[in-house]
This record gives structure tokens, sequence and C-alpha cells, in this order.
């Protein structure tokens, strides 16, 4: 088990959104403030990552010809559990996500993983995929919430931060954000579809760009040292 390995793919060379251009419905649908952007991108990560670990406990015994049905039924497990919590302690939350919460029992990152790593890989590597791609999933949320609200609004942080009664982090989805410039300079078609679409499709290309740059740098560099 490389852990080190393990997070570099699940927040770069591996990415679930920005590499293997899975889960995308959800990352443009709900990525209008950083609320919703860090609550969607934690509930993913910990369904990931318990189901994870489940389906890898199982995989052993779990009928080849069966085993998708079993991972579907895990993940809905979790999800409800998830979902029912969400309902009882942060409800702003659970209203704003609404039917996203539900659709990640057939979210193609944590059935993707199931299927390709968890059903062959040990309980602690398992562990460790769903906490990187997690994560991966979550700061792609969280920079598509930044860019798309702070050009929409002109505020950061919204329904998560609350300044007017001193610096604090809110659960109710109530905080108005940082005030970056006036909302009525802001750009309205980036809290709308079209804007999650363009945002991602900016995002998707500077990660093709680094990656591509990085491949290139590292076959320059084996050439060196051939030729040395």
């Amino acid at each position: 088990m490389n852990i080190k390995k393990q997070f570099k793919e699940g927040l770069i060379t591996n990415n679930p959104v920005l590499v293997q251009l899975i889960g995308m419905c959800a990352t443009m649908a709900i990525t209008t403030s950083m609320f919703n952007g860090v609550g969607m991108g934690l509930s993913v990560l910990i369904i990931l990552t318990c189901c994870n670990v489940v389906v890898s406990l199982l995989r052993k015994i779990i009928p080849g010809e069966i085993r998708l049905a079993i991972f579907v039924v895990v993940i809905a497990g979790f999800v409800t559990i998830v979902d029912l919590l969400l309902q009882a302690f942060v409800p702003a939350l659970s209203d704003a996500l609404g039917v996203f919460i539900p659709l990640i029992v057939v979210n193609c990152i944590i059935i993707g993983r199931a299927e390709a790593f968890c059903s062959k890989n040990g309980v602690a590597a398992s562990f460790i995929d769903g906490i990187a791609q997690g994560l991966g999933y979550t700061l792609v949320l969280m920079a598509m919430c930044f860019i798309r609200e702070l050009l929409g609004s002109g505020s950061i942080g919204g329904g998560l931060i609350d300044i007017a009664n001193g610096f604090r982090l809110t659960l109710d989805g109530s905080g108005a954000g940082i005030q970056i410039f006036p909302s009525e300079y802001g750009i309205m078609y980036m809290i709308l579809p079209f804007g999650g679409f363009m945002t991602l499709g900016a995002l998707i290309a500077l990660m093709q760009y680094v990656l591509r740059k990085s491949a290139e740098k590292k076959e320059l560099k084996e050439a060196q040292e051939v030729n040395e």
C-alpha cells in the first residue's frame, strides 16, 4: 500500500471529476455556494469511505454475477444513513441539496471505486482510497463554488461563513459569506447552469494541461538520463 501514491491519484492524476470525468451531474448542479459544495463533498467522502471498507471486507464472498447489485445495496444503506443524519442535524443542508443526496446511490464515483479498486484490494488500501478520492471530489466542488460564487455574486463562503455576528462557520446556511465586491457587478450566468458547464470545462482543461506538462517534463528528464 502506497499512501502517498493513492492521495496523489485521488487529488491529481486520477481525480474523479477532472480526470476520470465521473460524478459531474451533481458537481455542476450544487456548486452555487460553498455551503452546498462542502456539504456534498463531505457526504460523498463519508459514504465512499464506508462503502469501500464494506465492499473490501465482503469481496471474497460476493458472487461475481451479483456483485454490482450488492454494491448498490451497500451504497444505498450508507446513503440512507447520511441522508437521515443530515435531516436530523443539518436540515438546511438537506433541503439545499435535495434529491442529490439520494442520487449518490448511483454516483459513478462510488460504484466505480467499488468495482475497480475495493473488490480487488484489502481494507486498509480501500479505506485510504475512499478518503483520497473523496477529498479529490470535495476539493473540486470547493474550487467550483469559489469561482462561481465570486464571479456570480461577488462573495465567497456563502451559507457557510457568517461575518455579521463575528467571523464564524454556520451549519444552518444563513451565513452571508464574505462580500468581495457588490453583487450587482457579478456575472449572473456564473450561478446558472451555464456557469457550471463553463467552470467545470475550464478546470478540466487546466488539469489536462498540468498533467500534459508534467508528463512532458518526466519524459525529458528520462531522455536526459539516458543520454548521460
